[in-house]
């Protein structure tokens, strides 16, 4: 069957590399990039290039019947720190770009869904460590709530319409490709770029937050794995738990004095710590690796020696 892909939310952090990765897969014409507004110069001459709002119903639907897209990746929303500032805006940015694409594939008319769901789905009371893929979800921001309630309604479109819709929880993502996107994680991102500029960082989170990480090579393979995945093996239609590594801001400093000895980290955390409070220090991701063969590849120290290399050029 003839494959033709949508990537909603291409100019983002993930949908960025995700574009390139897809493209390289499976040809660039057969991978329709779209955002709000329009992507650097490799992503518009290497394929086609949608303007979309992705809250805008009709406008995707022409975009779905133009291409005949069979699979589309939605990747645009709001992440959790810019999220907090704009609540509103964000649970509608989130909310209906999931419901235009869960209804499109409901009345037939796209085949395979991949929606991205997050760590902020889990709350103060959930278990911290080895978090099971099945437990409390108390989520305190707007983010974590919106992609809680997206889990529901993609578990609930694949029970009573059918959808084939796919998604796994990620965790921080870091990349050398994309600057930060307003992350609480993003941190991770960034103490890379001060440390090659400036051989310092201050950091929003104090140095004992450990959160769940990967780095973005990871992460697409995860989401490209999801998807190719026989669909008799996704037996999860809310969202997998996906794993790689866990550290903290001091660990993650540690493994940059390795190659930048004179690197030092101070911490002023603001409103940010809470968020990071409030999320997991480690994921059990037994099923996904199971269903569906996930495993990840880059520790700590393999990811900060890519960075540092990449950044530095």
């Amino acid at each position: 069957m003839k494959k033709r892909i949508l990537i909603i939310g291409a100019c983002g952090q993930i949908g960025t590399e995700l574009t390139a990765r897809l493209r390289a897969k499976y040809a660039p014409h057969k991978v329709i990039a779209s955002d709000i507004v329009e992507g650097d110069t490799a992503m518009m001459q290497s394929g086609p290039f949608e303007i979309l709002d992705a809250m805008d119903y009709d406008s995707l639907q022409d975009i779905v019947i133009k291409y005949e897209i069979t699979d589309v990746y939605l990747m645009a929303a709001m992440l959790s720190a810019t999220a907090e500032k704009f609540p509103m805006r964000a649970w509608n940015l989130n909310m209906d770009s999931l419901f235009n694409v869960l209804n499109l594939a409901r009345d037939g008319k796209i085949n395979k869904i991949f929606w991205p769901s997050s760590i902020a789905v889990f709350g103060p009371t959930t278990p911290k460590v080895n978090t099971p893929q099945r437990t409390i979800m108390e989520p305190s921001t707007v983010y974590g709530i919106s992609k809680q309630t997206g889990e529901r309604w993609c578990e609930y479109y694949n029970k009573k319409y059918g959808v084939d819709v796919r998604s796994i929880r990620y965790p921080g993502l870091i990349s050398y490709t994309t600057l930060p996107g307003g992350g609480t994680t993003d941190y991770a991102v960034d103490i890379y770029y001060k440390a090659i500029k400036h051989k310092k960082y201050i950091c929003f989170l104090n140095a004992e937050s450990t959160l769940p990480m990967m780095f973005m090579d990871d992460a697409l393979k995860a989401t490209i794995g999801i998807m190719e995945a026989p669909e008799s093996d996704i037996k999860i239609r809310n969202s997998y738990n996906v794993g790689a590594i866990s550290f903290n801001p001091e660990e993650i400093a540690a493994s940059i004095r390795k190659h930048i000895p004179e690197f030092s980290i101070s911490y002023e955390p603001d409103f940010r710590q809470a968020i990071a409070d409030s999320w997991p220090e480690s994921i059990d991701d037994s099923l996904a690796r199971e269903d569906w063969g996930w495993d990840h590849k880059y520790e700590l120290d393999d990811m900060t020696k890519i960075m540092l290399e990449n950044l530095g050029k």
